[in-house]
């Protein structure tokens, strides 16, 4: 009966060469992460796709235009002024929401936080009105306000209040009581007590309620300025729809986003500004 040959034994990996091949491979993983080119990788990538798939004739002109049709029709509405126009309207109407109803959204949110008799005066009323969908308040605007600017600074107001109201509120309570307690011993003052302590204990949570109000900001301004505006980013979108200009219809959505993503930015560049003592910020 034949027998079977021993098999040989493994040589045992260099411990050396494994350590030598996981530091190349955490040095390429941290070059990729740290690299300043990263985020701009995927876009490169999708625009490069979506203008193959254009040239080719995969994606038909009729569904979506190439990037470079969508160019043309935004160097062509640079030069008539129209898209310099209705992009400082949205902008102007965006602004303005932010700041009126981003304002009363904080002052309520210190002030239901800190005095618990108006915290059970308000906030339930807060919360129902939270439920209710922004686009459900649409024919009543209108018909309150027509399409004047109230309308939609109304609009995009409704969409910002809540995020930064519900995380102001929830910050200021998360702050420790241990801290406050200190504070009132070692004899501050309340207002200094609500700027040493409180504010930056709250200011991580309502900073992110912006960084929501911000994403939000422009989904209510699309749902106003489709339905009950003369200007602005959403009406050049609604009347190229009328006209089939598709390629002015994704240069809209384009805005949009780049105007999120800037708006985003600007957030975490206040977040490395503000909260630079904060151990998950201040590596960020």
């Amino acid at each position: 009966m034949a027998t079977l040959a021993p098999t040989p034994p493994r040589r045992a990996a260099d411990p050396r060469a494994v350590a030598a091949r996981a530091a190349a491979a955490r040095d390429r993983r941290s070059l990729i992460a740290r690299s300043r080119w990263t985020p701009y990788l995927l876009p490169v990538a999708l625009l490069s796709g979506w203008q193959l798939a254009s040239i080719t004739g995969a994606l038909p002109a009729t569904i979506l235009p190439a990037p470079l049709a969508v160019i043309d029709a935004a160097v062509m509405l640079l030069r008539n002024g129209t898209l310099v126009t209705n992009l400082w309207v949205s902008t102007l109407r965006a602004l303005t929401g932010l700041i009126v109803s981003g304002g009363l959204a904080l002052l309520l949110g210190f002030v239901t936080a800190l005095a618990p008799e108006l915290r059970r005066l308000l906030d339930p009323t807060l919360q129902a009105l939270r439920t209710i969908p922004p686009p459900a308040l649409v024919p009543l605007v209108i018909l309150w306000f027509g399409i004047d600017e109230v309308a939609k600074i109304l609009l995009v107001g409704w969409g910002v209040f809540f995020p930064i109201y519900l995380n102001t509120y929830h910050g200021v309570s998360s702050v420790d009581r241990g801290l406050i307690e200190m504070g009132q011993v070692y004899g501050m003052e309340r207002w200094t007590l609500f700027r040493r302590i409180i504010l930056p204990g709250a200011l991580p949570s309502i900073l992110i309620g912006l960084r929501f109000a911000l994403g939000t900001i422009w989904l209510m301004l699309i749902v106003a300025e489709t339905i009950a505006a003369n200007s602005g980013i959403g009406y050049m979108a609604n009347q190229a729809r009328e006209f089939s200009q598709t390629d002015v219809i994704v240069l809209a959505i384009l805005l949009y986003a780049a105007l999120g993503k800037l708006a985003d930015t600007s957030t975490r560049l206040i977040e490395r500004r503000f909260l630079r003592w904060h151990p998950t910020y201040g590596k960020s």
